[in-house]
């Protein structure tokens, strides 16, 4: 049996690394991402996951454990998923500045025909950023492959004020979620 992350996401990777996972393959997703219309936050990442999910699992042995994921930023009732340019980038920023946002992650862990679909929701405020905070993070290239072009992680961590919910959700892939989905999946991590 594999677990096989059906992301291209380096940051989903690595927490999967850290974990331990053994048997750990990369098959990320390759179809157009389609989300449902008139979709709320939770509905959205969990329909994309499971649709990325549903994709790498007919490619794979029965056996196999998939795990897809979509993580978005939800502000004033839509998403901010990843910027297209820098300008993009630059207006998400300056709407996330001094406010708090929700960070939604759909998870879905596939096996057997069997199909276990969830969301994870984190709470972030952001400290308020000048226009010159905002051109110097995005020259640094770091948002443009992250949803609401922020990593928390990273150097994006200069503007996290606080986080209410799974830091890990809001990097993309909530750990605890995670766990118990496999679990009841037959696999245990510990």
């Amino acid at each position: 049996m594999n677990i096989v992350l059906a992301s291209a996401s380096p940051r989903r990777r690595e927490l999967m690394e850290m974990l331990g996972v053994k048997n750990l393959k990369i098959l990320p997703a390759r179809g157009e991402e389609i989300p449902p219309e008139h979709a709320s936050g939770p509905e959205l990442v969990q329909a994309l996951a499971l649709t990325k999910a549903r994709e790498v699992a007919a490619q794979c042995a029965a056996e196999d454990v998939v795990i897809g994921a979509d993580t978005i930023v939800w502000v004033d009732g839509r998403a901010f998923g990843k910027p297209r340019d820098e300008a993009e980038a630059a207006r998400m920023l300056r709407r996330l500045s001094g406010d708090c946002h929700t960070v939604y992650t759909g998870v879905a862990v596939l096996r057997g025909g069997t199909e276990c679909v969830s969301c994870e929701e984190s709470r972030v405020w952001f400290r308020e950023l000048s226009d010159e905070e905002i051109g110097r993070y995005i020259a640094t290239g770091e948002p443009m492959d992250k949803a609401g072009a922020y990593g928390a992680q990273g150097r994006g961590a200069l503007f996290v004020r606080a986080i209410e919910g799974d830091f890990f959700n809001v990097m993309g892939l909530p750990l605890c979620l995670l766990g118990q989905m496999l679990k009841k999946q037959g696999v245990e991590l510990l």
